[in-house]
């Protein structure tokens, strides 16, 4: 499902015109990453938690050249669904 498929759907549900909906979809899709951007995790009950992983700091092989680098410590975004979710997806 593409974001204009979601688009099209909540629009057909709700009655509301497409431009608005994606207007309303952008600013949510805008807010979760500024949130990440600083850090923060968000949490929507009944659906899941979109967080920050921090990976830690970690030697690499690079197999081309026969060398070791290592990857610095770095945070990632990652989706935790809620476990109601889940378990429905099963």
């Amino acid at each position: 499902m593409t974001k204009a498929d979601i688009v099209t759907e909540i629009a057909k549900s709700t009655g509301i015109e497409k431009v608005q909906v994606l207007t309303v979809v952008e600013a949510f899709m805008e807010s979760v990453k500024g949130s990440l951007i600083q850090d923060e995790n968000v949490y929507l009950r009944g659906f899941g938690s979109f967080i920050v992983k921090k990976r830690a700091q970690k030697v690499a092989r690079n197999i081309s050249k026969n060398t070791t680098i290592t990857i610095p410590e770095h945070n990632i975004p990652a989706f935790k669904p809620a476990k109601s979710f889940a378990e429905k997806v099963k």
